[in-house]
């Protein structure tokens, strides 16, 4: 790694900003964290400055973006299920438009942008929406309907136009869904029970650390203008063949393409690997055994996890 950076992590007390504190730090970066909730004692001991801010007041998001050489943007409603929809829309984009205008403002060398895999319009649709093929890459049509995704989408338009008026470079990474260690015998058990479950977004999945991972390189790189990457584990959630499994639940609907693996993701990840290089290292049989249960503790029966 070249000098350390000063990275402005937005979101720094959610599941992804958390990993990602931790993962800048790791790597030699200084950290600077900012929420929407109040400083803890944990926050005093840490050492990395806390900031309380509301990102939607353009005032708070140019004092906490002062001073730092990149920002790594989580900060947003995480889905669009438990908000009304002007809530979800207004929150995640205005809160990207004042911490997009301070960083070009400011000089800010670097904007990585948690994006996401609905962008393309699949993932929540209003009407029932397919992928044009699979595995999908960041050459698919873009589609959005729900408020999160087109929030998501217009934040990325922000970063086109950032690089046009400054000389910000800027990636954005669209995460598939998200697990920590304790999501997956709860979201991904019954998909690996049951196939079915898992059509939304291709059967595929992220672990959160390798996430984070995703995004100190991604901070790290020395890229111009602005960059688009999905982020996913290269393999599905089922374990089953990528091709039986689009033959099974879509048909001729859904155009197969050339696969890296034969259990692959419903998202490439090929760009990410190639420009990034990003090599994730965790998967979900870590967590849980063929049928979906978390391994059995040492001495147990493989039946005691099936029950």
């Amino acid at each position: 790694m070249a000098e350390p950076l000063r990275v402005l992590v937005t979101g720094a007390r959610g599941g992804v900003g958390a990993r990602t504190v931790d993962a800048l730090r790791a790597a030699g970066h200084i950290v600077v964290a900012t929420d929407r909730a109040p400083p803890t004692r944990a926050d005093w001991d840490s050492g990395i400055p806390y900031c309380d801010a509301d990102l939607t007041d353009a005032g708070s998001a140019f004092g906490v973006v002062r001073g730092v050489d990149a920002v790594v943007h989580a900060a947003a409603i995480p889905t669009p299920e438990f908000h009304p929809p002007h809530v979800v829309f207004s929150n995640n984009l205005i809160a990207m438009f004042n911490v997009v205008e301070a960083a070009v403002r400011w000089g800010v060398r670097r904007f990585v942008n948690v994006s996401s895999e609905t962008v393309p319009g699949f993932v929540f649709p209003e009407r029932p929406a397919l992928p044009d093929y699979m595995p999908i890459d960041e050459s698919h049509p873009l589609r959005p309907q729900d408020p999160y995704a087109l929030a998501k989408h217009f934040g990325e338009q922000l970063l086109d136009a950032a690089v046009r008026r400054s000389d910000m470079s800027c990636v954005s990474i669209r995460p598939s869904w998200v697990q920590h260690p304790s999501d997956y015998a709860q979201h991904l058990g019954p998909a690996l029970r049951n196939p079915a479950s898992g059509t939304g977004n291709g059967w595929s999945y992220i672990d959160a650390d390798d996430l984070a991972d995703a995004l100190v390189l991604a901070t790290e790189c020395d890229l111009g203008g602005h960059e688009v990457f999905y982020i996913a584990s290269p393999d599905n959630l089922t374990g089953l063949p990528l091709a039986d499994l689009v033959a099974s639940y879509y048909g001729d609907s859904v155009e197969l393409r050339v696969v890296a693996r034969v259990d692959a993701s419903g998202i490439s990840c090929a760009k990410a690997v190639r420009l990034l290089g990003y090599a994730p290292t965790r998967s979900w049989r870590d967590y849980l055994d063929d049928r979906g249960h978390p391994h059995s503790p040492a001495g147990e029966s493989s039946d005691a996890s099936a029950r």
